[in-house]
């Protein structure tokens, strides 16, 4: 029976985690991170999480230094996506809509520009939200680069280094934890932040 579309998308996926993850077992495995941190910022499919994750089980004492690594190569990522969408996107809009993100994604991180800037790229850089579609919008919104960088800098360090510190004190039982309510948590935690902080700003 021949495979419909999604399911050999689902398969290319599966296999590209595979892949990631047999990168934890090899000398390279800090290299991998850091370039699969920069690529995932930008087009590629696979979040760094899971290889960070094997890498600090495999490491434990290494565990802040593979979280530095991850947000390190993920800002990074952060900047060439700015610059693809700052400089590149006539060229390549066609093989990112909709090979990695749809048109309607993409406008509406346009509208959350317009209203939340810094809190936009916080939310997307620490949650699971597709980190890439924000990083190219930035540049094709022109969003101010500093704040950007800032923002990229805060929620991917504080995500990572949390997975880092969250295996260093507990060890491979809080894998089961992460992999189970870390995302959940992730965005209860950004909506308080931000509820806050509006708080403060329309109420206070």
């Amino acid at each position: 029976m021949a495979q419909t579309a999604t399911e050999k998308r689902t398969n290319i996926i599966k296999r590209c985690y595979n892949w990631v993850l047999d990168w934890a077992d090899s000398r390279w495995g800090a290299l991998a991170l850091f370039l699969l941190a920069f690529a995932e910022s930008s087009f590629f499919p696979i979040p760094p999480d899971i290889l960070l994750i094997a890498l600090c089980l495999g490491q434990p004492k290494r565990a802040f230094r593979f979280a530095a690594i991850c947000t390190a190569g993920s800002v990074i990522g952060a900047i060439g996506g700015y610059a693809i969408g700052a400089g590149l996107w006539s060229v390549v809009d066609h093989w990112f809509i909709p090979g990695i993100f749809s048109q309607e994604a993409f406008d509406s991180v346009g509208n959350l520009y317009n209203e939340w800037n810094f809190w936009a790229v916080f939310a997307a850089g620490f949650t699971p939200i597709p980190y890439k579609i924000f990083t190219i919008a930035a540049g094709v919104f022109s969003i101010n680069i500093p704040m950007f960088i800032l923002a990229s800098v805060i929620a991917r360090g504080t995500r990572f280094t949390l997975f880092a510190w969250l295996i260093w004190q507990f060890g491979a039982p809080i894998k089961t934890f992460i992999d189970k309510y870390f995302n959940l948590l992730a965005i209860a935690f950004t909506a308080l932040l931000i509820g806050g902080f509006m708080l403060i700003k329309y109420v206070l």
